[in-house]
C-alpha cells in the first residue's frame, strides 16, 4: 500500500512535469509568434504611416504651389495702375512691359495672358513670345476667364493638359484695391506655371519626397497623388517611392531579434528545471490566498465573502431550515475606549472561539467586521434556544491580562427559503439586528414582512416631508414667552407644525426623521427663513428658534444663520437659538465655534430642557449661554414630587449664581406660575400664558395688548 502511495505521488509529480513542459512550450511559442506579429506590425505600421504622411506632403506640395502662383496673380491684378493701364488704349504695350516681357525667364510664372472684360486677348505671351492660349490650353480656358472675371473673386487655380506638358494657370479679375460695386466685369489676369521637372525638383526637396515624377498613368510599385483639371478629371500623377522606413529599421534589428529567441529558447529550458517544484509551491500560495480571502485575520472565522460563499453553496432541505444570526456586541467600543485595541482585539478572539461550538446545530461562524458576528444554523432547534446559547456566551466575563470585560449581544435572525437569494437573508437578518438594537441592550429579533413595511414606511415619509420642506408646507406656530412680572409678551418660541390631510405630524415624528435622513440643516433653514420673515413686523418682540444639534456641528451653519438675517435686515440681537444639553456632549469643539462666530453677531444662545440631561456647570460656563431654560418635568415637580421646590429651587439659584436668566417651560397652572415668579424665574411659557398660534394670532394679540396699554 506504501509503494501504491508513492507510484501515485511519482506519477502525481510527473502529469505536473509534463503539464507544466507542454505549457511552456505552448507559451514560448505564443510568444515567438506574439513577438514575430508584433516585429512584422511594427514594421507594416510604420510604412503605412510614412507612406501616409508623404501622401499628406505631396498634397501640400501641389498646395504650395498653387498657393505661389495665386500670390503672384493676386499682387498683380489688385493693383490700382493696372486696373488704369489695362482700361486705357495702351493696355496691350503696359501688359507687355510689365507680363508679356518678363515670362520669359521669371521663377514665378511661364506665361502671361490679359483679357478684356468681353473675353477677348489683350495680350498673351508664353516664354516672352506672344501665343494663342484658347489653343494651347483647350476650350476650358473660356470658362476659366468667364468666372475669374466677375468682381469680389479669388484667384481661379485650375490646371490644365497642354502640349508642353501639365500647367498651373491663375486667372483673377484686374481691380483697384477698393472695387466699385457698379463694375459688373473686369479684364482677368492670367498667369501659368508648368510642372516641369524642374518644378518637380524643387516640390520634391521642399517636402521630403525622394524620386517625386510626373507621370501620365497610375504608376504601378509607386505612391501617388493624382492631379485634377477644373472637371476633377484626373489628368496625371505625382509619383513617389515608398520610404519603408519600417522595413529599413527591421532589417537593422533583425540580429538582435534572433539573439532575444535563441535567449528565449534558453530561458525556457532554465524554467523547466524548475517547474514541478514551482507548480507546487503556487498551489500552496493559491490554498492559503483562498483561505485568506474567505476568513477574517483576526478571528478565524469566515468573513463576509465567506460567510457569503458559504450561504450560496448551502441549500434548505425540507427536514432542516436553515436560519442566519447577526450578532453585535453591546459595549464593545466602550472596552476599545477603555482598555486600549489589544484588548479589544483579544476580547474578538476569546467570543470568536466560543461561538462556533455554543450549539451542535451551528455549521458556520463569521466575523463581519468590528463587532459584528454571524452563525448559520441549521436543524430544527428553535430560534429561542439558539439565542439563549449565544446570550450564553455573555454571561460569565471575560478575563482578559488580569482584568474584567463584561459585555452583552444584540440578536437579529432570518430564516431562508428556497426562493432568498444570500444577499437578502443576509439584508433581512441586518434589519432585524437593527430593530434589536433600537429595542435595547440584549434584545434579540427576528426578521418579519413588518420590518420591511415599516422601513417603506419611512421611505414614503421621508419622501414627503423632503417635498413637505420645499414647498412650504411646514410652517412655524408661535409659543408667546411672557414676563414674569407683567405677564405682558416679551417674546416667542417657533415650534415647527407639519399639517396632514391625517392631521397634524408630530414633530416628535418628523425631526428625528429629518436629523436621520440629511434633511434636518434643509429644516432648520427653512424654519428660520420663515420665523425670522414673520417676526421681522412684531417690533421689540423677541424670537427664539429651536436648533438641531447636528445643525450646530455643521461647519456651515453659522454662515446659513447669518445669510438668512441678512436677507430679512433682522436684528440678531432678537434672536435666540435654543440648544439641547446632548451637543455640549457630543461634539463640543465644533458646537463652541460655531456659537462663538454667532455670538459676534449679537445672536443669543439658550440651553433648552436643563435638568434632564448631563450638561455640567464648567460646560455651562464655557459656553456662556445668554439664557437657561429649565425642562418641564422641573416644572411639574413642583406638585408632583416632596422635594420638587426645592429641587427648582436649587437649579434656579444655580443659574442666577452664574448670572443667567432663567425661563420655565411647561406652566399650565397659577400655582405653578406664582412658584416659578417667587423662586427667581423671570420669564413665563406655557399653555397658561398662551398656546403655540399662528404668525396672525400672535400680531391680533400683540394688537390687542398695544390697546389697552
Amino acid at each position: 500500500m506504501s509503494s501504491n502511495s508513492a507510484d501515485r505521488r511519482t506519477q502525481a509529480q510527473t502529469s505536473v512535469i509534463v503539464t507544466v513542459t507542454i505549457c511552456f512550450v505552448v507559451i514560448a511559442l505564443l510568444l515567438t509568434g506574439l513577438m514575430a506579429h508584433v516585429v512584422v506590425t511594427m514594421t507594416r505600421s510604420a510604412n503605412k504611416i510614412d507612406d501616409a504622411r508623404a501622401g499628406h506632403a505631396a498634397q501640400i506640395a501641389l498646395a504650395a504651389f498653387a498657393s505661389r502662383l495665386s500670390a503672384t496673380v493676386t499682387d498683380n491684378a489688385v493693383w490700382d495702375e493696372a486696373y488704369e493701364a489695362v482700361g486705357s488704349v495702351a493696355a496691350e504695350d503696359w501688359a507687355y512691359d510689365n507680363w508679356g516681357s518678363t515670362s520669359k525667364d521669371y521663377a514665378l510664372y511661364d506665361g502671361a495672358i490679359l483679357t478684356g472684360p468681353t473675353g477677348t486677348i489683350v495680350s498673351a505671351y508664353r516664354k516672352g513670345e506672344p501665343f494663342e492660349p484658347r489653343a494651347y490650353f483647350g476650350e476650358a480656358f473660356n470658362r476659366q476667364i468667364q468666372t475669374a472675371g466677375k468682381p469680389g473673386q479669388s484667384p481661379l487655380l485650375s490646371f490644365f493638359k497642354t502640349e508642353d506638358g501639365v500647367a498651373l494657370v491663375g486667372s483673377e479679375a484686374v481691380q483697384p484695391y477698393h472695387t466699385s460695386a457698379s463694375v459688373s466685369r473686369f479684364s482677368v489676369l492670367t498667369f501659368y506655371k508648368l510642372l516641369t521637372p524642374e518644378v518637380i525638383a524643387t516640390l520634391s526637396s521642399e517636402h521630403g519626397l525622394d524620386g517625386l515624377r510626373l507621370q501620365d498613368g497610375p504608376p504601378p510599385g509607386l505612391l501617388n497623388t493624382p492631379v485634377k483639371d477644373m472637371n476633377g478629371t484626373v489628368m496625371a500623377y505625382l509619383a513617389w517611392p515608398s520610404a519603408a522606413p519600417g522595413s529599413v529599421v527591421f532589417n537593422e534589428v533583425y540580429p538582435y531579434v534572433a539573439s532575444a529567441a535563441a535567449i528565449l529558447v534558453v530561458f525556457l529550458g532554465g524554467v523547466l528545471f524548475v517547474g514541478a517544484s514551482e507548480a507546487r509551491r503556487l498551489h500552496r500560495l493559491a490554498e492559503t490566498a483562498r483561505f485568506q480571502a474567505n476568513h477574517d485575520s483576526l478571528s478565524g472565522l469566515l468573513n463576509r465573502h465567506g460567510l457569503l460563499d458559504f450561504l450560496e453553496r448551502s441549500e434548505p432541505s425540507a427536514s432542516s431550515m436553515l436560519s442566519l444570526y447577526l450578532i453585535d456586541l453591546d459595549g464593545f467600543k466602550a472596552v476599545n475606549d477603555a482598555w486600549g485595541h489589544a484588548v479589544g482585539d483579544a476580547l474578538i478572539r476569546l467570543f470568536a472561539k466560543a461561538l462556533p461550538a455554543c450549539h451542535p446545530e451551528i455549521v458556520a461562524a463569521a466575523r463581519l467586521g468590528g463587532d459584528e458576528f454571524a452563525m448559520v444554523q441549521v436543524g430544527p432547534a428553535p430560534h429561542g434556544e439558539i439565542e439563549r446559547a449565544i446570550l450564553a456566551l455573555l454571561v460569565e466575563p471575560f478575563k482578559i491580562d488580569d482584568r474584567t470585560i463584561e459585555v452583552g449581544a444584540s440578536i437579529g435572525t432570518a430564516v431562508r427559503t428556497d426562493d432568498i437569494a444570500s444577499l437578502e437573508l443576509l439584508r433581512r437578518a441586518d434589519m432585524a439586528l437593527y430593530r434589536a438594537k433600537e429595542n435595547g441592550k440584549g434584545q434579540a429579533v427576528q426578521y418579519d414582512l413588518e420590518l420591511d413595511r415599516e422601513r417603506q414606511h419611512i421611505a414614503e415619509l421621508e419622501g414627503k416631508l423632503r417635498s413637505a420642506i420645499s414647498t412650504g408646507l411646514i410652517e412655524p406656530a408661535f409659543q408667546p414667552l411672557v414676563s414674569a412680572a407683567t405677564g405682558e409678551i416679551i417674546g416667542v418660541e417657533a415650534l415647527a407644525r407639519w399639517p396632514s390631510p391625517a392631521g397634524n405630524i408630530s414633530p416628535e415624528i418628523f425631526i428625528p426623521l429629518a436629523e436621520k435622513s440629511g434633511l434636518i440643516d434643509a429644516l432648520g433653514v427653512h424654519m428660520l427663513r420663515t420665523s425670522v420673515r414673520h417676526a421681522k413686523d412684531w417690533s421689540g418682540l423677541a424670537l427664539s428658534v429651536n436648533v438641531s444639534p447636528i445643525q450646530l456641528c455643521n461647519p456651515d451653519f453659522a454662515a446659513q444663520v447669518i445669510a438668512v438675517l441678512k436677507e430679512f435686515d433682522f436684528d440678531p440681537s432678537r434672536l435666540t437659538l435654543e440648544i439641547t444639553e446632548s451637543v455640549l456632549m457630543t461634539s463640543p469643539d465644533q458646537a463652541r465655534r460655531s456659537i462663538d462666530h454667532l455670538k459676534c453677531s449679537g445672536i443669543k444662545f439658550a440651553l433648552d430642557d436643563f435638568g434632564c440631561g448631563y450638561a455640567s456647570i464648567g460646560a455651562l460656563r464655557q459656553f456662556g449661554f445668554d439664557r437657561m431654560k429649565i425642562d418641564r418635568s422641573l416644572v411639574s415637580g413642583v406638585e408632583n414630587a416632596v422635594n420638587g421646590i426645592e429641587v427648582l429651587r436649587a437649579t434656579i439659584s444655580l443659574a442666577t449664581a452664574l448670572d443667567i436668566p432663567v425661563t420655565a417651560e411647561g406652566i399650565e397652572n397659577a400655582r405653578q406660575a406664582a412658584i416659578l415668579r417667587e423662586t427667581g424665574c423671570d420669564q413665563l411659557q406655557g399653555y397658561l400664558v398662551g398656546k403655540p398660534m399662528s404668525a396672525r394670532d400672535i400680531s391680533i394679540r400683540l394688537l390687542h395688548e398695544a390697546s389697552a396699554a
